[in-house]
């Protein structure tokens, strides 16, 4: 503590800056700039006189993700304490969120987790639509589609936890394949959308665009090859005795542990328990589709990839049962049938792109002023939400993610806030690395496939 100089107060205390007093005015307080809880770890084990090291993993290293920062006290190669540091892929998302209409909080959300796009768009429309009263209005055609693309954005998801798990392990084959894969559904996903990532697509009262038969014929003659693609890490993964070594018994968590901390997702079904929201509380009509909840009763980090692989089967499985109704419903709306939220609803893919139908803009500039002053309104103002908070959830690739809205009546949210699963799994980063090699902190972390767009947002 220091004592600084005003010319109108006289002297006056700066709580944060250290040495003498001081004299110059112009020169102001000095501030010194703590390292957080580095020092304070480092200084508690050189006075315990111990032989350990502090390590600081990350969030530079590529086993932690790129931001994510893992503080190690280590006893040789063994881990005696583990700390996780967040917050380095902050983005303001959630806060951004205030200051846009209802429909372009679609375009902020979906970077969060920015591997599932899809699933914190549906989280987020459904919540608005719980606001709206208009959960009973959705189109099935709407439904089906939405199941579709949330399915492929999981397959999507596991193979990038797994491709990335098996590259931090040095299996780089691995890595090649999983990503490889991805690819057919991103193939899909751009036709349908235009984007592989950060889609917007999901739009409160439906979807931004319809599925054509065309875009159905694509992702028809893409199963094959993934199938093929999904059996061909299976052989690489699950009797490889190198693999096996690395992950077995490796990563513990027991049932106990993830009720503690609020587990969810692949995690939590590796305790034998078969949570799903899919199944536990069905949204989008899940509960009309056929699959199975996978689970697992060894807690470890194989069991995780067991699950993710054969989740994907099941993906597989629903995946097939929404393109046969995506093809008999084919011409149903794909929009809330309320043209005061209803936007946009009339877009098609012409020789410029993807953009507002001929006819649609031939009625608005030309037919009907009533027509273009409610589409300039409901673009540039946006629609009203009636005063409330809605919570809705969703079984997105890593657990459960929710997202709770609050209205003030007004044209955007009072509040946004999510509850993205990866923060919550990450909790058990401590438990999970403490009492392990350093080796396998990597192998831990890598289980949890967290995404810190997620974590920060």
């Amino acid at each position: 503590m220091a004592t600084t100089h005003d010319e109108t107060q006289g002297p006056t205390t700066d709580y944060y800056a250290e040495g003498g007093p001081t004299t110059d005015p112009d020169e102001g307080p000095v501030l010194t700039a703590g390292g957080g809880d580095w020092d304070d770890v480092a200084a508690e084990a050189a006075a315990i006189g111990a032989e350990r090291i502090v390590v600081n993993m990350g969030p530079q290293h590529p086993s932690t993700h790129g931001v994510l920062r893992l503080v190690l006290e280590l006893d040789g190669e063994t881990v005696r304490e583990a700390r996780a540091g967040i917050g380095f892929l902050h983005t303001g998302i959630e806060k951004n969120m205030e200051y846009r209409t209802w429909v372009q909080g679609t375009t902020f959300c979906t970077r969060m987790d920015y591997l599932t796009p899809i699933f914190n768009e549906t989280a987020y429309c459904l919540s608005v639509e719980k606001l709206l009263g208009i959960t009973d209005q959705i189109p099935q055609r709407v439904n089906d589609i939405r199941v579709l693309m949330m399915e492929l954005n999981r397959i999507g998801s596991h193979l990038i936890a797994l491709a990335t798990g098996g590259m931090e392990l040095g299996a780089t084959t691995i890595m090649t394949i999983g990503f490889r894969e991805r690819e057919r559904t991103l193939r899909f996903i751009e036709a349908v959308s235009g984007l592989r990532m950060n889609n917007a697509f999901v739009r409160p009262g439906g979807v931004a665009q319809d599925v054509l038969p065309e875009h159905l014929d694509l992702l028809e003659a893409e199963l094959p090859g993934l199938r093929d693609g999904v059996h061909e890490l299976e052989l690489l993964l699950l009797e490889n005795p190198i693999y096996k070594g690395r992950t077995v018994d490796v990563g513990y968590l027991s049932l106990a542990h993830c009720m503690a901390l609020g587990i969810t997702g692949p995690i939590l079904r590796s305790t034998g328990l078969p949570h799903d929201l899919r199944k536990a509380e069905p949204y989008c009509g899940y509960e009309t589709y056929d699959f199975d909840v996978i689970t697992r009763r060894d807690h470890d980090a194989y069991a995780r990839t067991v699950i993710r692989l054969e989740e994907i089967w099941q993906s597989i499985r629903i995946v097939e049962q929404a393109i046969a109704r995506l093809r008999a419903s084919q011409g149903e709306p794909v929009m809330v049938a309320d043209r005061k939220i209803a936007w946009p609803a009339q877009l098609s893919v012409g020789a410029d792109g993807q953009g507002n139908s001929l006819d649609h803009i031939r009625e608005i500039m030309g037919e009907s002023m009533e027509s273009l002053i409610h589409h300039f309104k409901l673009v540039t103002e946006g629609f009203r939400v009636p005063p409330g908070q809605a919570y809705a959830t969703v079984e997105s690739p890593k657990g459960e993610l929710g997202c709770h809205l609050v209205s003030d009546g007004g044209t955007r949210p009072y509040r946004a806030h999510f509850r993205d699963p990866s923060f919550n799994n990450l909790q058990a980063a401590s438990a999970l690395a403490e009492g392990g090699l350093v080796a396998d902190v990597i192998v831990a972390v890598a289980s949890i496939d967290p995404v810190m767009g997620g974590v920060d947002r």
